[in-house]
């Protein structure tokens, strides 16, 4: 009977890893797709596009798990107006960035967010910051100033500095998230982010716009339709095992970031650059590995 619950534990273990792997993809090829768009349209209107087809895919999946009005009654609605808030910033930003630098560099310096949430815990969670997350924040810091290479040109910081801001946002979005009920529904937080990110987002319209074509529309449509897909694998697969767990296996997006980039930009990366991302995984898998005890599920 124990093998039995030892192999059932594995396959879904397996299974679970595959959920984070398939998500990953997801991510990257919404960072491939948001970068051929947001050369050409403002990052509002790429971020709008990004909501709105998000709607739909999250409507239909919210739907399916059944008692529709109660599960949307339970919600935290200030925890989940202060995340969208801030994931809409973050979403905003980093499309924003994307034009300034290669792809894999850019989701690099986005996963800098640990580092962000590593000082930002003590503050707004009242979390002791250890010893070993400073020097790990330190190290991903430095891989930070490796990939960005700061020069003597402000025009040179605009791109990274979008992007680290972006980081920022999605720090207090993860900080937000350990905030929020356990009861709230990962469907129903997936479709409140986006009709409330379409609201926010029309507003913006206004002062910038640029009517796309039916070609960028469709890939912007597309864009939308990963992003929900991968953002709904990443909450089944976190609610699955225990976030530090998976950790490691979310930075093969910047694997897929790279790829894409060679495949379709020509983007290649120095050794400098590639020292950088590796401290800025490096240090992020410190801070999320922590100590666990040897029984028993983690939470």
């Amino acid at each position: 009977m124990r093998v039995n619950v030892s192999v059932f534990d594995r396959t879904a273990q397996y299974q679970t890893i595959a959920l984070i792997l398939v998500s990953m993809f997801c991510f990257a090829v919404v960072d491939a797709l948001g970068k051929a768009v947001a050369l050409d349209y403002p990052a509002n209107e790429v971020t709008f596009f990004r909501m709105l087809f998000g709607v739909v895919p999250a409507l239909l999946v919210s739907f399916r798990g059944g008692s529709f009005g109660a599960r949307i009654r339970k919600i935290d609605l200030r925890g989940q107006t202060t995340r969208a808030l801030t994931l809409l910033g973050a979403s905003g930003l980093f499309f924003a960035g994307l034009p300034y630098l290669p792809l894999s560099e850019a989701v690099a310096i986005v996963y800098s967010e640990a580092i962000f949430v590593v000082l930002l815990a003590p503050i707004l969670l009242g979390e002791r910051l250890l010893a070993r997350n400073a020097v790990a924040a330190f190290v991903g810091f430095v891989g930070v100033l490796l990939v960005v290479r700061p020069q003597g040109s402000l025009s040179n910081l605009i791109g990274p500095s979008l992007l680290l801001l972006s980081a920022l946002c999605g720090a207090l979005s993860m900080i937000q998230i350990r905030k929020l009920k356990a009861a709230d529904d990962s469907s129903i937080t997936v479709l409140f982010f986006t009709a409330f990110g379409s609201a926010v987002t029309s507003v913006s319209l206004f002062f910038a716009w640029r009517t796309p074509t039916l070609k960028d529309l469709l890939i912007m449509a597309l864009l939308a339709l990963f992003a929900t897909v991968g953002q709904l694998l990443f909450t089944v697969a976190v609610r699955r095992d225990s976030a530090a767990k998976l950790a490691p296996y979310t930075y093969t997006s910047i694997i897929w970031a790279t790829l894409f980039g060679f495949l379709v930009w020509g983007e290649t990366l120095g050794l400098v650059p590639v020292i950088g991302i590796a401290a800025i995984v490096g240090s992020s898998i410190a801070v999320a590995v922590r100590e666990e005890p040897p029984e028993g599920p983690a939470v």
